[in-house]
């Protein structure tokens, strides 16, 4: 007999209501089949479901084939959450089917025990979200608070380690339990569900490093409190030990948190390539993905053969990219970043299936002028033409294009480093940034960075003096199209910082400053970009 139920898969961030159906038939050839486009590990759930309804002294249909169809059809169902649905509804069609069979005979003698029955309409209404133990434990799954959304109208039940994060996806009827035994008693009013910790309120940390450990580099100071205010991307540049790193680690400090919305994408991202989010709250702090050079494409922008997981972009939304050595990244991962810095996501296709990752973060990066690291600085360069141009060419100039702020750093001297003067702290910079940040959004812009281009004109204003360098720095070839829009946004939060409604000759000069080829292009010829 037929039975049905309801469960969710993933769809890039978003859930995938899926009705699993079972259906028993005794007296032919024992088989199970799962059908309806599973991939391997949904394929799998038969010898999951099969020895957790053993281990919970439930009787696994003997001579009988069972079928599960995984509707709608024609989507591509991945993933482990599916195991609880389908382990209740061979549960409810083995019920049927013994009603059907008329085996239910009035001495009990061929009568199936009661703990080992579940009536089909107890399904009714109920979602189930959950990956079974071979012991018939419940546990829980990435995308959790995708998968409970696209539930929202039931009552959804997860594995208690998912309680709360189901719970912060709004759905006001979470039910969780520990096993399968007890889903089962519980759908049958034999037992209560489990209770799980309330959801509270408590103060975000901020666990950053402070600024006010960096010494020296006024100048870098300055383009990192710019970029924060108006979330524009960041180019360090200089030799080791110089403090880039330093620097870049201290961006999130002063970054202000995420508003809902883009906590709750940032939040479901996390929850879909299984990161770790609070259990009390979304997430609300930037988050700050520093990958190490060597992650391939598929790492840093998303995908896959089988699953189309998020990659690192995506898992920066709302927050922070820092890609430290950013010469040793492979090239091609490195330009395949530019449509998402464009257009902040990115939608990744193959033959099975397309899905849009969202993706606006601030890139952050730091290299060396040259492979030996000493390209302008006291000590000789021991790399020859040939190695710092090859180093060089790993960086395409479209790729440059799309980054606002170049900063060429040098050590810091023996009194800077000696000093017992500290610098301004994270807190004071922060609190610039957010008065920036407010400026943004009464334009109706979380950051001046998200300003089109054709509302420059209106949003930043710009001085005569001001129209008259952006002229000159186009007909030398210092700026393209791109370029010119970008020096505009980023003269914007500077007049902003400097609390200027009209973007002035001064807050433009500093933003070709701020854009102005590092040392190491000009000692390598690079094109102007």
């Amino acid at each position: 007999m037929l039975s049905s139920s309801a469960s969710a898969t993933l769809r890039g961030i978003d859930g995938q209501r899926v009705q699993v159906e079972v259906h028993v038939v005794t007296g032919v050839l024992p088989s199970f089949n799962v059908v309806g486009l599973p991939d391997a590990s949904c394929r799998e759930a038969r010898d999951r479901v099969r020895a957790a309804l053993n281990s919970s002294g439930f009787k696994w249909p003997t001579g009988a084939r069972v079928t599960v169809n995984l509707a709608p059809s024609q989507v591509r169902k991945e993933g482990t959450g599916l195991d609880l649905a389908i382990a209740l509804g061979v549960i409810a069609a083995s019920t049927l089917e013994e009603k059907q069979a008329n085996r239910l005979v009035d001495d009990g003698e061929t009568r199936q025990p009661e703990h080992q029955r579940l009536p089909a309409e107890l399904l009714d209404g109920h979602g189930f979200v959950a990956e079974l133990g071979l012991d018939g434990s419940l546990r829980s799954v990435p995308g959790i608070l995708s998968r409970v959304a696209a539930l929202d109208d039931l009552i959804v039940v997860v594995a208690t380690a998912a309680a709360n994060e189901a719970a912060l996806a709004g759905a006001e009827k979470v039910r969780c339990a520990a096993s399968l035994r007890q889903v089962v008693d519980c759908l049958k009013g034999a037992e209560s569900w489990s209770t799980h910790p309330p959801i509270l309120s408590r103060p975000h940390r901020r666990a950053a490093p402070d600024l006010a450990d960096v010494a020296g580099h006024p100048f870098a100071r300055q383009a990192l409190e710019i970029a924060a205010a108006g979330g524009h991307n960041l180019l360090l540049v200089g030799p080791p030990g110089a403090g880039k790193s330093m620097l870049a680690r201290r961006l999130p400090g002063i970054l202000p948190d995420m508003d809902s919305s883009v906590a709750l994408v940032a939040s479901r991202i996390h929850s879909v390539a299984g990161l770790v989010i609070p259990t009390d709250s979304l997430l609300r702090i930037p988050p700050f993905r520093a990958p190490h050079h060597s992650a391939s494409m598929t790492a840093l922008i998303g995908g896959g053969s089988t699953r189309l997981r998020p990659g690192e972009i995506s898992c920066s939304h709302g927050g922070v990219l820092f890609l430290d050595e950013l010469g040793e990244f492979a090239p091609g991962a490195l330009d395949a970043m530019r449509q998402p810095l464009e257009e902040g996501s990115v939608h990744i296709s193959r033959a099975h299936a397309s899905v849009r990752y969202p993706s606006r973060f601030c890139l952050v990066a730091a290299m060396n002028p040259c492979p030996c690291g000493l390209l302008g600085s006291v000590e000789p360069c021991r790399c020859s033409d040939q190695a710092r141009q090859r180093y060089m060419r790993r960086l395409s100039g479209p790729l440059l294009d799309r980054i606002d702020l170049r900063v060429h750093m040098q050590r810091p001297s023996a009194n800077q480093l000696m000093s017992s003067d500290k610098g301004e702290p994270s807190q004071a910079v922060r609190e610039r940034v957010l008065t920036a940040r407010a400026k943004a959004s009464a334009r109706g812009f979380s950051s001046n960075s998200l300003i089109p281009a054709g509302q420059l004109d209106e949003l930043a204003p710009t001085s005569d003096a001001g129209r008259s360098m952006l002229k000159g720095a186009l007909a030398d070839g210092r700026l393209s199209a791109r370029g010119l829009a970008r020096v505009r946004m980023v003269a914007r939060t500077i007049a902003d910082l400097a609390d200027e409604d009209i973007v002035s000759e001064t807050s433009i000069a500093s933003a070709l400053a701020l854009r102005a080829r590092p040392v190491l292009f000009d000692l390598l010829g690079a094109t102007h970009v």
